[in-house]
């Protein structure tokens, strides 16, 4: 828990949740004044109907007072590229979009608000706001952004529908590059469950796996407090409960709008405690260098790093063992390498990845994973030291 008692907490966005709560989206678009909306998306989600699920809902409540959805943009890539923002950017200013429509999950998100940006501050190449690898505003200097804008997240996962920061891959420089600032999240996320049903049982525990490290990375973080922590440990509850059900059951709404909610909680607790994030920190790097999907390299990485970095992580145990619905008795020591084995029988009850084998890491790059590790953006709130960098390595190429 925060020792200096400060602490700030936002949530500016308002959420809908009830499966089917898409239909909901004309309305609100409309209330907010909006007049053409652009749908940014993916390929995979137009294959599979979800884009046209949402056209469907536009399209059987058009009329002369309602919003027009002018366009599609489905052709957003899986990490959020400049290219593909460039390309969004050029085709909402050709439709003449006043309005942001994000269906998908954290890379669509993510690319909404760079579109959302570019637009409201006239930028014709996103790269040139992410150049360098890294940009960051806060209010008064950054403004309220006019442009109504609504995410449906079609994953519960990375919680992006309402965090006002994105990751984005620069296809030039071959790096991750972060934009955080305020204003550029939706003005509303609806939650709709129905979305999510056909997600395929690895992408629904990759994806839960990223939401669970969130939310323990926020009851783990010196910030934590009791804003961020009414957030973390409810949705880490919650997802330790559930995930198994909405691996096993992929049809089971109860349990997707769970996973839901708990996604969208645990990126708001891990926001409002943001300080130290060790597994994020290796998980960006392994992401760089491997291409490893966000949260496979969360699911990974979350038991090894907490079993490698034990001292960051005591003063929390039984903290982090009631966020996990764990009654466990005992010293520090004991209640944290009984955390430890519950994530990793967690991993095989849910059948998440538990090295990086698949995507090519290996030992052998250990100068470039430490490098890789120590200069992450995130390395700046907690160096991890050398030696217990190569052991996470070691313990993640599955040597």
């Amino acid at each position: 828990m925060s020792k200096t008692g400060y602490f700030q907490y936002n949530m500016r966005a308002v959420v809908h949740c009830a499966p089917g709560s898409i239909i909901r989206l004309p309305n609100l678009f409309a209330g907010m004044g909006a007049k053409r909306v652009l749908l940014m998306s993916d390929e995979g989600l137009k294959k599979v109907g979800i884009v046209d699920q949402v056209v469907d809902v536009f399209e059987n409540m058009s009329s002369g007072n309602m919003p027009k959805l002018v366009g599609v943009y489905a052709e957003v890539s899986p990490d959020a590229g400049c290219n593909t923002i460039n390309a969004a950017l050029a085709y909402a200013r050709q439709v003449s979009a006043d309005a942001i429509l994000a269906v998908g999950g954290g890379s669509v998100m993510d690319a909404s608000k760079g579109v959302k940006y570019s637009l409201h501050h006239n930028i014709a190449n996103f790269r040139e706001v992410v150049s360098g690898g890294f940009r960051m505003e806060s209010w008064p200097k950054a403004q309220p952004i006019p442009i109504p804008h609504i995410a449906v997240p079609t994953t519960a996962g990375t919680g992006a529908e309402v965090s006002a920061a994105g990751v984005y891959q620069d296809e030039e420089t071959d790096i991750k590059c972060n934009l955080a600032v305020p204003f550029i999240e939706a003005d509303m996320a609806v939650l709709d469950a129905n979305l999510t049903l056909g997600l395929p049982d690895f992408l629904t525990a990759s994806t839960g796996m990223d939401a669970l490290t969130h939310a323990l990375e926020g009851v783990a973080s010196p910030s934590a407090n009791h804003f961020s922590d009414a957030h973390s440990i409810i949705a880490a509850q919650l997802i330790e409960k559930t995930l198994p059900t909405a691996v096993a059951d992929g049809k089971n709404v109860d349990a997707r709008n769970d996973m839901l909610q708990a996604s969208t909680m645990a990126i708001n607790g891990f926001i409002a405690s943001l300080n130290a994030i060790p597994v994020h920190n290796c998980a960006h790097a392994f992401g760089r260098l491997y291409h490893v999907p966000h949260g496979d390299a969360n699911a990974v990485l979350l038991p090894i790093v907490m079993e490698v970095l034990p001292e960051f992580y005591l003063p929390n145990a039984k903290r982090l063992a009631n966020a996990l619905n764990m009654n466990v008795e005992g010293s520090d020591d004991v209640i944290l390498a009984a955390v430890v084995e519950r994530l990793k029988a967690f991993q095989k009850e849910i059948g998440c990845a538990t090295d990086f084998k698949r995507w090519g890491a290996k030992v052998e790059d250990m100068e470039n994973i430490v490098m890789a590790i120590a200069t992450d953006p995130a390395a700046l709130f907690y160096p991890i030291p050398p030696d217990r960098i190569q052991q996470i390595a070691i313990k993640a190429a599955g040597a």
